[in-house]
């Protein structure tokens, strides 16, 4: 089965409140998932449901095949938004009871937290109070009791909150080793410049209805508009712009090259390649920039909301 994770037409109410329309997603095994949304969209309410917190009112969800039920809670791991650690209870004592409940034997726990610590170049918090750690101290801890039990879907919810660039750096390239190791993570975030550099496929809510879901690629291919952004070396920028805006659909571009080069964004019209274009600029100075313009999963996130609105 090519999807670890299927949620079909699932909907859930609060009294005269819709969180989740009739949604549906295939997650497929090994891949990192972006479920993004606005605040309020109900990814959070789908993530309570994936991990039997609540229950939805109609619809069904099956993991690897199966109906989810309560044996499955011991193949996911999840990181909540909100954080769940005991401030009083000691880092290693506390490492220890979770990944007990997760079903682990205290050996095997012990064995592979002094793996992780190690790892994380953390082994000194072992008796250190949870209250004693900083924000991002305590979400490294955090991280490992998810991932501790080595479940075969892991739900991370906005996870870099409180780490510096070097601490998020670390995480996000944990998060692709454990992907590599054979691990299906659905990653919830606002940072759209990681679901760039992390997802393989994505879905999109927004008041309570999925509005966008596939390949992170094949959703880019969806939303480019044949725009390139050009760089022309010239000494007739007011006549080659002039002569531009009669073949070509022109704006201004606020990129920056290292000399007074004319800078624009350029879209084609239907009919016309690159090398329409490319062709044109060669004849009228010296091409030092030419790039098409793909759209961003924040310019993506951003137009499929404002367009559903």
């Amino acid at each position: 089965m090519r999807n670890l994770l299927e949620v079909k037409n699932v909907v859930k109410t609060y009294g005269d409140f819709t969180a989740l329309n009739n949604v549906s997603l295939n997650i497929p095994k090994e891949s990192v998932f972006g479920l993004l949304g606005p605040n309020g969209a109900g990814k959070t309410s789908l993530i309570r449901i994936i991990n039997q917190i609540t229950l939805p009112d109609s619809g069904l969800i099956l993991l690897d095949g199966e109906a989810l039920a309560p044996k499955h809670i011991a193949h996911i791991g999840y990181l909540p938004e909100e954080r769940g650690l005991y401030k009083s209870m000691k880092v290693g004592e506390q490492a220890l009871y979770l990944a007990q409940l997760k079903g682990m034997s205290k050996h095997e726990a012990k064995k592979r937290l002094k793996y992780w610590f190690e790892k994380f170049d953390i082994a000194a918090w072992w008796d250190k109070k949870i209250e004693e750690l900083s924000k991002g101290m305590a979400q490294k801890v955090q991280f490992i009791v998810t991932v501790l039990h080595q479940p075969k879907l892991l739900i991370f919810d906005e996870p870099f909150s409180g780490f510096d660039p070097i601490n998020a750096q670390l995480i996000a390239k944990e998060i692709l080793q454990l992907r590599h190791e054979g691990a299906t993570i659905i990653f919830s975030t606002h940072r759209m410049e990681s679901v760039e550099e992390m997802c393989d496929e994505i879905a999109l809510i927004d008041k309570s209805n999925k509005i966008l879901d596939g390949k992170l690629d094949d959703i880019k291919r969806t939303f480019k508009t044949n725009t390139f952004q050009i760089g022309l070396k010239t000494s007739n920028a007011k006549e080659v712009t002039f002569e531009l805006k009669q073949n070509f659909e022109v704006s201004p571009s606020n990129f920056k090259l290292l000399n007074d080069s004319l800078t624009l964004n350029v879209k084609l019209p239907k009919g016309n390649t690159a090398n329409d274009l490319l062709s044109f600029l060669t004849k009228r100075g010296e091409v030092q920039h030419f790039v098409e313009l793909i759209p961003t999963a924040n310019d993506i996130f951003i137009q499929a909301v404002q367009k559903n609105s």
